[in-house]
């Protein structure tokens, strides 16, 4: 049986966790009574919920797209951002693209500690090709009853398409009636459109802003409903560079509680096409076309915080929230007695000290050492 660990010595709420094997079996006062725990001094740090991220296509050398076995080499690097738990990003590629990634999940990680995949979130192929961004126009495609059918039987758990596209409407219904989560994005749907798609079932805006139309006063498009809308959650790009802080700060005042934060990171390529870094921040293409973020999801929250001033709605946005969406009931996005020991240690900086994934250290700063 594997020894308890005592989490002690917190800033803040809780003060103290107890982890026995893959769960959170005490809090506070409770988790010191535990006999025989070996003893985590965490002193001046915060404990979170583990990050859950919901669009990551690749980092580093990684991309998933393009190379699925490198979803377990993303997973590994996850955790130094504070992410216990994700979905792996597809971008719009070639029929069996997606196939090939769930396949890749299937087979496992190897030995090294990683973030937990929590399935896939094909973003593409069904999109815009006026909004399409990075992906290549020669993957873009109308929604396929049978492709969407087989995709969420495997393991795919997001969709992200275009409602404007022949077929897009009933593509959405028949991904909620196979308990998946529609998202809306790169879209140049009008605001008619995008208020029949929340009511097809669309549940999720793919990084709200990028990839749609800009709000007008008179034609306030896909953007205006999808904020309008309290049954939607509205992913948002927060590193800085996607959106302006100024555009986070107004998006927290109308939509509190219901933003999700994501890193949309990609590798130094995007299913095969090669990215260049910008003076500013982000990949692009060689045209200038922002093609995804260079910075982890800690960036982000960091970034997000600093924008609204509360760092609770940061850690909100890439725990409770995601976790709500994907509707996980196994304490994923909480600290509580009984859930899943996914943990991050912050200083008062927000830096990642510490991540556990289930348990176990994925990893660690030179300031600890796990005991």
């Amino acid at each position: 049986m594997t020894q308890p660990i005592l989490i002690d010595s917190l800033a803040g709420e809780p003060s103290a966790l107890l982890v026995e094997g893959d769960r959170i079996t005490a809090l506070n006062a409770d988790a010191r009574t535990a006999a025989g725990a070996r003893r985590l001094d965490a002193s001046g740090l915060r404990a979170a919920p583990g990050f859950i991220e919901l669009q990551v296509n690749g980092i580093g050398e990684a991309d998933i797209t393009s190379d699925p076995a490198a979803v377990w080499r993303v997973a590994e690097r996850l955790p130094r951002h504070g992410v216990t738990s994700f979905l792996a990003t597809v971008v719009s590629s070639p029929p069996g693209t997606v196939e090939l990634v769930l396949s890749a999940l299937a087979g496992g990680p190897g030995s090294a500690p990683g973030a937990v995949p929590l399935g896939v979130h094909a973003e593409g192929p069904f999109i815009s090709a006026t909004r399409r961004g990075a992906h290549a126009a020669e993957h873009l495609r109308d929604p396929d009853p049978a492709e969407l059918d087989a995709w969420l039987e495997r393991g795919v758990r997001m969709v992200t398409l275009a409602p404007e596209r022949p077929g897009g409407l009933d593509a959405i219904r028949r991904i909620v009636a196979a308990a998946g989560i529609a998202a809306m994005g790169h879209t140049d749907a009008d605001a008619e459109t995008t208020a029949a798609a929340i009511e097809a079932g669309v549940r999720y805006a793919t990084h709200l802003f990028n990839a749609m139309p800009p709000f007008h006063h008179r034609e306030t498009g896909a953007v205006g409903v999808l904020l309008d809308d309290r049954r939607v959650t509205l992913g948002l790009v927060g590193d800085g560079v996607h959106l302006d802080p100024l555009t986070l700060r107004l998006v927290a005042r109308l939509a509190r509680g219901r933003i999700s934060l994501v890193s949309d990171l990609v590798a130094d390529r995007l299913g095969g096409t090669a990215l260049q870094t910008g003076a500013v921040g982000g990949r692009h293409l060689t045209d200038g076309t922002l093609a995804g973020g260079l910075r982890g999801l800690d960036h982000v929250v960091r970034t997000y915080a600093s924008a609204t001033g509360s760092v609770e709605e940061a850690l909100e946005a890439v725990t409770a929230v995601p976790a709500q969406l994907l509707g996980l009931d196994d304490g994923r996005g909480t600290l509580r007695t009984g859930g899943i020991a996914d943990i991050v240690l912050l200083d008062e900086a927000l830096g990642v000290t510490a991540t556990i994934v289930a348990g176990r250290p994925a990893f660690l700063s030179d300031r600890l050492a796990w005991p």
